[in-house]
């Protein structure tokens, strides 16, 4: 037995896709926003929709706030926009913002991005590809370098997520 889809789900997913396309034809990307639950240290996470169509992958990044990480996102997005190609391993570095950024490689975006994977139409196992956007922390420390602040920084490693 096949059970139908809820009409009224359907109809909400089909505004998002439209609002989701207007967001890009007139920025270039949208940005989707999960919220966390601090208290029980789930880290927020936020992720770009639309430089997949540009042959560049997605931008993720995780433990800031709606803002923040919309700033951070949006700057890196234009980059690419404008013709930077990034590539795993490289060092961003922004005016305004004391923090730097590597960019990761994510192992496993198809259990991240499913707003990014709905637009496009891929299924999970084929899943748009995604880098990470990993800050240091007040220290000037990554999360692999001995002394990081875990308790203030959360930012999971890549292939260690899923939402």
């Amino acid at each position: 037995m096949t059970i139908a889809p809820d009409p009224s789900l359907l109809a909400w997913l089909d505004q998002e896709d439209k609002r989701t396309a207007q967001t890009i034809r007139a920025h270039g990307t949208s940005n989707e926003y999960v919220f966390g639950d601090m208290p029980r240290r789930e880290t927020p996470f936020s992720y770009t929709i639309g430089l997949f169509g540009l042959g560049h992958p997605e931008l993720l990044v995780f433990g800031l706030d709606p803002r923040t990480s919309g700033l951070l996102l949006n700057d890196v997005a234009a980059r690419v926009r404008a013709g930077d190609d990034l590539v795993a391993g490289q060092l961003l570095e922004f005016a305004g913002w004391g923090h730097r950024v590597t960019v990761e490689e994510v192992p496993n975006p198809g259990e991240i991005v499913f707003a990014a994977n709905r637009y496009y139409q891929r299924p999970a196992e084929a899943s748009v590809p995604v880098y990470q956007l990993t800050y240091d922390d007040r220290g000037g420390l990554f999360p692999w370098d001995d002394g990081y602040d875990t308790a203030a920084w959360i930012q999971p490693r890549p292939g260690t997520f899923r939402a």
